[in-house]
C-alpha cells in the first residue's frame, strides 16, 4: 500500500465516504511504536473504542483524533506524528459508521471518557484535532468542558436530558481544526436541495429553485461551470433554510407523538396504539443533500478547489444517488446533528466559548469547507491565542495537481509547531 504520504498522494478514484478510509500498514509506524487498543465506558454507561499509539520511550503530549461518524484511528497523519515523538489517540464514537442515532450531546460523553483515560495515563498535554466533521464535535466538547458544570447544556434539541453537568469533562490544552466543516447541521443546510417540492416524492422539483437547471445558471464542468445570479443564490439560500425548518417541525411532531403515547401508556392506557407508539421510533428520510451552488459555481466563495462536491465530482448526479448527508436519522438525531437550525454542534456557536490555544488549518482546494467558513470560525474563537495556517490540498489532504505534494506533511509540521510553541 505504501507510506501514508504515498497513499495521500495517489490520484483519487472518487469523493465521499470511501476516501475517508485512507489507510496505512502497521509496518509504516516508527519502530518501537506501541499500539494500545482501549475500551471506554462513558458517564452514561455507553461504550466507545480507541487506539493509543505511543512512540518508543513514551510521550507527555497526545494528539486526539475523532469524528462523530467515521473511524479516523488510521488517519495518514498518525505515523508522522508518532515519528515526531507524540502520542496519538484515535477514537470512535458510540455510533461510528451509523448516522441513524447520532446525538452530539451524548457523543460528548464519549469524548470525555477518552480525555479521562489520557489524563489517567499521565499525559500532561492533550490537544484535540477536529478534522472535517470532527471540528464540530471537538469544538462543542471544548466549549462544554470549559463551561461551569451548572452552565452546560441540560437537554438535547429534542428535549432529552443529558448528564453533562454531572460528567467529568477534562478540558483539553489546545484545539486544532483541520478542514473544519461548520458543523454537520450547518454543512447540511448549505448542501440540502432547496428545490424539493414534496418530501414524500424525492423527484419532485420546483424548477425555478433547481440548482441543476440550466435556466437558473447551471453548467457542468465541461461547459466551464455554473454561473448563478446573486438574487437567485439569495432566494435559494432562503429556501434551503425553509426546507430545514419544515423537517425540524416534522421531527418535533414525531417526538411529541411518541412522548404522548408513552405518557398515556404509563398512565394505564390499554390502547394498543399507545403501547406500540411508546416504543415506536420513526425514521426521517432526507433526500437530495448534494446541492451547494458553490460546488458548481467556482466564483462563489472562491478558493483553489475543482468543480464538484465532497461526495462526487458530478453533484448533479450524486444529488439523486444513494449517498448523502443526513439521509436516514431518528427525529432526535436529525435535530441534534443534521439540522442547521436546531443543532448545538455548530462550530461558530461553540467556538465562542473556547479559550484554550487554537489553530485553524485551511485546505485551500477544499470543495466542502469554504473561505467564508474559515473566516466565521476565526471570528468566533474566544481564545487570545489563535493561529491560522493554509495548506494547498483538497479536503482530504490530497494534492491538487499531478506534480504537487499532498497536504499531510505540511499539516503535521503545523501540528508539531503548535504543540511545541
Amino acid at each position: 500500500m505504501g507510506s501514508p504520504e504515498e497513499v495521500a498522494t495517489r490520484k483519487p478514484s472518487g469523493r465521499g465516504k470511501a476516501v475517508l478510509a485512507i489507510d496505512w500498514w502497521p509496518a509504516e509506524l516508527p519502530e518501537g511504536t506501541e499500539t494500545k487498543p482501549q475500551t471506554l465506558i462513558a458517564h452514561d454507561g455507553d461504550v466507545s473504542k480507541a487506539v493509543l499509539y505511543e512512540p518508543a520511550g513514551g510521550a507527555t503530549t497526545a494528539f486526539c483524533l475523532m469524528h462523530p461518524r467515521q473511524d479516523v484511528s488510521r488517519h495518514p497523519m498518525i505515523p508522522k506524528l508518532v515519528e515526531q515523538g507524540f502520542g496519538v489517540w484515535g477514537q470512535t464514537s458510540r455510533t461510528v459508521g451509523n448516522d441513524l442515532t447520532l446525538v452530539h450531546e451524548s457523543t460528548l460523553l464519549d469524548v470525555a471518557a477518552g480525555m479521562e483515560r489520557l489524563r489517567e495515563l499521565g499525559y500532561e498535554t492533550v490537544i484535540l484535532i477536529g478534522i472535517s466533521g470532527g471540528a464540530g464535535l471537538y469544538s462543542f466538547y471544548t466549549e462544554q468542558a470549559q463551561a461551569d458544570p451548572s452552565d452546560r447544556i441540560e437537554k438535547t434539541p429534542a428535549g432529552t436530558p443529558v448528564p453533562l453537568a454531572e460528567a467529568p469533562m477534562p478540558a483539553p490544552d489546545g484545539l486544532v481544526l483541520i478542514a473544519p466543516h461548520p458543523g454537520q447541521g450547518r454543512l447540511c443546510l448549505a448542501m440540502i436541495d432547496a428545490s424539493v417540492a414534496d418530501e414524500s416524492d424525492p423527484l419532485s422539483t420546483i424548477p425555478e429553485l433547481d440548482p441543476y437547471n440550466p435556466d437558473n445558471g447551471f453548467k457542468d464542468a465541461k461547459e466551464g461551470g455554473s454561473s448563478f445570479e446573486p438574487d437567485w443564490v439569495e432566494a435559494y439560500r432562503k429556501a434551503q433554510g425553509e426546507r430545514v425548518e419544515r423537517i425540524d417541525v416534522r421531527a418535533k411532531e414525531m417526538i411529541k407523538n411518541r412522548i404522548g403515547a408513552k405518557k398515556r401508556f404509563k398512565d394505564g392506557s390499554t390502547d394498543p396504539l399507545d403501547s406500540r407508539g411508546a416504543v415506536f421510533m420513526p425514521i426521517i428520510t432526507t433526500y437530495r443533500t448534494d446541492a451547494d451552488p458553490r460546488c458548481t459555481d467556482l466564483s462563489l466563495d472562491p478558493n483553489d478547489r475543482a468543480y464538484g462536491s465532497v461526495i462526487s465530482p458530478k453533484p448533479a448526479l450524486s444529488n439523486y444517488g444513494v449517498n448523502g448527508f443526513g439521509r436516514l436519522t431518528t427525529p432526535e438525531a436529525w435535530l441534534s446533528t443534521w439540522s442547521g437550525i436546531s443543532s448545538n454542534a455548530s462550530v461558530e456557536r461553540s467556538l465562542r466559548g473556547v479559550s484554550v490555544p487554537a489553530m485553524v488549518i485551511e485546505y485551500t482546494g477544499d470543495c466542502s469547507v469554504f473561505p467564508s467558513d474559515i473566516e466565521t470560525a476565526l471570528d468566533a474563537i474566544a481564545s487570545e491565542d489563535v493561529r491560522h495556517e493554509r495548506v494547498r490540498c483538497d479536503h482530504f489532504g490530497r494534492p491538487l495537481g499531478p506534480d504537487e505534494e499532498s497536504g499531510i506533511g505540511p499539516t503535521v509540521e503545523h501540528l508539531t509547531n503548535f504543540a511545541r510553541r
